[in-house]
This record gives structure tokens, sequence and C-alpha cells, in this order.
């Protein structure tokens, strides 16, 4: 799970970070969980996630005032100047979980209409029960991505950028196409898509123990949450599949330092931008 740092350094690179032989022969020679329980965790992915909520409230992630140094998509400068009508700029949240990004953003950027969901409901009413909830710049709803939700609540071909933003980890890799497909129809052609994950061989995924493993670069935490950790080939792969176009993809390296706590952990990130490509013209033939 993404957590704030109190201190760190970051560089983008197109190299995933090095491990030593003995921790890879650890991820190899790590056994997957049985079928059975693998079925039992996307069954009861709701309710992990709902009771991640009900145990954590609003405590558990720090807001998300980064992300207009990381995208400068969002800022209110690139907005006002790449809209010349004046028209608000529509975004599209998927798990903003109780508007850790959601808030800072619109705080920030006067000229934002923020469509947010997330797929815990729980999450979604501790989002609307926020003082800055506002309905006139905001609209929150609860959402399975994978599933036809989105089509209910937003006009398709109406935005302009989405944000996954340590989402996309939870989700089962088989069923990242088909929420990407789902994502897609609401934006508009030449929209893009600003993404964050976590990466291969972050200090996450090594952490892990024996018995978290439910399939390749996929772990389960205690409480019952995934994890996927991606590399920028398969984070490439499936965009492209998805129709979108390859604007940047690498990986965030970067040290988390906290030295009053004796802290210096090695993180790594996968960012990216893919641009929805403009549907071709209908020529009548």
């Amino acid at each position: 799970m993404e957590r704030s740092d109190a201190a760190f350094n970051q560089r983008k690179s197109q190299t995933v970070r090095y491990i030593s032989p003995e921790e890879k022969e650890r991820l190899e020679n790590d056994k997957p969980i049985s079928e059975f329980k693998r079925e039992k965790l996307e069954k009861d992915a709701l309710k992990n996630w709902d009771l991640f909520y009900k145990r954590n409230g609003t405590r558990f992630f720090k807001d998300r005032h980064w992300t207009c140094r990381e995208f400068k998509e969002l800022t209110e400068d690139y907005v006002s100047k790449n809209n010349d009508d004046g028209s608000k700029l529509m975004l599209l949240e998927i798990g903003s979980g109780v508007g850790n990004a959601v808030f800072p953003l619109l705080e920030e950027n006067s000229n934002l209409f923020v469509y947010a969901c997330d797929f815990s409901p729980r999450a979604i009413q501790h989002l609307k029960d926020n003082p800055s909830y506002n309905e006139a710049c905001c609209h929150a709803f609860q959402c399975d991505v994978v599933s036809d939700d989105l089509a209910i609540n937003v006009i398709p071909n109406s935005v302009d950028i989405v944000t996954l933003i340590f989402v996309f980890s939870a989700i089962l890799p088989s069923k990242m196409q088909m929420a990407l497909q789902n994502i897609s129809k609401t934006l508009k052609p030449g929209g893009v898509i600003l993404f964050r994950d976590y990466g291969l061989y972050d200090h996450a995924m090594l952490r892990f123990s024996r018995g978290h493993k439910i399939e390749e670069n996929l772990y389960v935490r205690q409480d019952g949450t995934r994890s996927y950790f991606f590399s920028i080939e398969f984070t490439s792969k499936l965009f492209t599949e998805a129709g979108f176009e390859v604007v940047e993809n690498d990986y965030i390296q970067r040290a988390t330092i906290n030295k009053k706590e004796g802290i210096d952990v090695p993180r790594i990130f996968v960012q990216g931008k893919y641009r929805k490509k403009n549907e071709p013209k209908d020529d009548g033939i």
C-alpha cells in the first residue's frame, strides 16, 4: 500500500532495480497459493477493501500533494493554457479512496471537475462526508471498473484525463485489459491516462514471506488485499493492446529515507502517460 515518506530522492530509469541472486532465487522458488484460496480472495475482494477502510477510516494514506508535481497535465496553469474556451478539465480518478488526491487537486486547480470512484462503498462514503466535498466540482460514486459501472456514471467520450495511481495493482492481471477497455470508453479521443503503481522488485515485493504469492508478480497482504508489481514491458503491452499510444513509460527509482527512525528503503514504481488514439474517420465506404 502506498504511504507518504519522510524524505526521498527520485530518478527515472528504463532499467529494473537490481536484486541479488539470493533474492531472485527466493522469488522464483516461492510457490503460489492454492486455486481455492485464489478464488476466495477474488470473491472477497470488495469485503476486504471495505474492512480496510472500516479499520483505518481516513487516517491511513497521506494527502497526495505530489500529483501536480509529477503530472503537469493536472496543474492549473497547464489547464488554463490548453482550454481556450475556459471550460473545466474533466478528470476521472479511478481508486479515489477517501479523497487523498481529489481534495488537494481541487484546492490547487479551480479549473477541474473530478469524477471520483472507488471499489469500496465505505471509502466513497468517507469521501462524501469530507467537509470539502462539493457536488459542483466533484461527483463521487462506488464503482467496479471491471464491470459496466463507469458507463452508468460517466458520459462516454467526455473525460480529458484519467488517473490510475496505485490502483491497478489491486486488480487481477487477467482483468486489467477489461478494466482499460471500460476506462477508454469514458475518454475523449486524444485523452490521456496518468499512471503510477508498484514496480517489479519494489521493497514491498521483496518483503513478502512464503505463502503470499498468488501468481507471478501478484501477492496478497495479511488483510486480504492484493498487490501486483509491474514491469515497464508489461505495462506498455497492456496499454498498447487496449488502443493507447505510449507517451511515457518509466521506472521511478527512489530511496525512502527517515533518519530519525533509521529507515533507508529502496522503492521502485512504474510511471507512465498513455494517450487514447483518435478514432479513424468514417469515410462512408
